[in-house]
């Protein structure tokens, strides 16, 4: 006896982290399942720019999260965190200290988005604030503009939406476990654990071969319990970024300290794994910075002309006053982002072909796709369709 289909149509947005056009290169992925396949040019940033550019269709600039930590003293919540900086690093630089610690600050300051401290120095934490101090997928997330999810909260829509906290089976269970009600329109299913994965090993090794064919399994069980419940099911995988193989370590910070400036009197820095961002406190300082960042091989300094390209000029220079962009495959170690290497990174330029992410569906884009930021778009019209 077959299960009588309850509703006329569902759409299904997979988000996969990481999964980016060239680590699926030459790699099989329902490809009869999903016809309609195409890269996807990200934007500069890293997942804490990517994300709400997916949610809400518009640029970093305009939807104002770039990367976690940006220059603000007045604001910092963090200046109770400077006496650890007289604790041995060796001990506070351990990543299960720093996680504890994160947890700690994050229940002090009521913070419901995704929260780490990774390596930034105590001893220069109270330089800093914090982006994303709220959960991108609660209502009113973002203080300037909507996401998709607000959208459909206003409109009555029924929908479905990961716990980004939960487990990747969490997720898939939750959401498979509702389709038998029949009672949605649209699903969000947030998958996070490729990233890490390729963060470790890099996009070639065999281990991202056989955890994209376990997604292809579970994916394609996914479609097959949705097509039961629905008469007509639109399938749709995206990702926020690629992932690029790291081959050159560069010690920016060697470099900067080596100019004879101090760190908070004469500039602040911030060092990720792909960019180095400075905020000068003086002509001289900032004169001195630019020679320094024009000397060093590996990458370069971004020109305001770029930023605007990139939609990554920021009101008041807010992520940073010169930000030095690292090229494909070199990263910056030590960063604040973590003191040792490590084999796959992203946050390199969007023109890059490790940048592009994916669009994979069942069905052909209601509209154009060039951009992540066109995937809000995608969405709103599916849910409304």
């Amino acid at each position: 006896m077959t299960t009588p289909k309850t509703h006329d149509r569902i759409d299904i947005f997979a988000f996969v982290d990481a999964l980016g056009w060239e680590v699926l290169r030459g790699r099989p992925f329902l490809e009869e399942e999903l016809p309609y396949r195409q890269p996807v040019r990200s934007v500069m940033g890293y997942s804490s720019a990517c994300v709400p550019s997916i949610l809400t269709g518009k640029q970093p600039r305009d939807h104002g999260q770039w990367s976690f930590f940006y220059y603000s003293p007045e604001t910092s919540p963090f200046r109770w965190l400077r006496p650890l900086a007289l604790l041995p690093r060796s001990l506070t630089g351990r990543a299960r200290v720093r996680n504890v610690i994160s947890k700690l600050v994050a229940r002090i300051q009521g913070y419901t988005g995704y929260f780490q401290l990774y390596q930034l120095p105590f001893r220069f934490a109270h330089e800093f604030d914090y982006c994303e101090k709220r959960d991108l997928f609660a209502p009113g997330a973002l203080e300037t503009t909507t996401t998709i999810f607000d959208e459909l909260r206003a409109s009555g829509i029924p929908f479905h939406m990961s716990d980004w906290r939960a487990t990747e089976e969490e997720n898939l269970r939750t959401l498979r476990e509702r389709l038998p009600k029949g009672d949605l329109r649209f699903a969000f299913l947030y998958l996070a654990d490729l990233d890490g994965l390729l963060h470790q090993v890099g996009k070639s090794h065999p281990s991202i071969t056989a955890r994209v064919a376990r997604y292809e399994a579970r994916l394609r069980a996914l479609l097959a319990d949705a097509r039961t419940y629905y008469r007509d099911v639109r399938f749709t995988v995206i990702s926020d970024h690629g992932m690029a193989t790291v081959t050159d370590c560069v010690d920016v910070q060697a470099r900067i300290d080596g100019l004879g400036l101090r760190f908070g009197r004469d500039y602040v820095a911030a060092y990720d794994s792909t960019l180095a961002r400075f905020w000068p406190r003086s002509a001289s300082a900032r004169e001195s910075l630019v020679t320094a960042l024009g000397e060093i091989a590996g990458g370069h300094l971004l020109s305001h002309e770029e930023l605007v390209g990139l939609g990554c000029d920021f009101p008041e220079n807010k992520y940073g006053e010169l930000i030095f962009l690292m090229d494909p495959g070199f990263i910056i170690v030590p960063s604040h982002m973590g003191l040792k290497p490590i084999t796959g990174m992203h946050g390199y330029h969007p023109d890059h072909p490790d940048s592009n992410a994916i669009l994979l569906s069942t069905h052909a884009p209601a509209a154009p796709v060039g951009s992540i930021c066109d995937f809000h778009g995608l969405m709103r019209l599916a849910a409304a369709a």
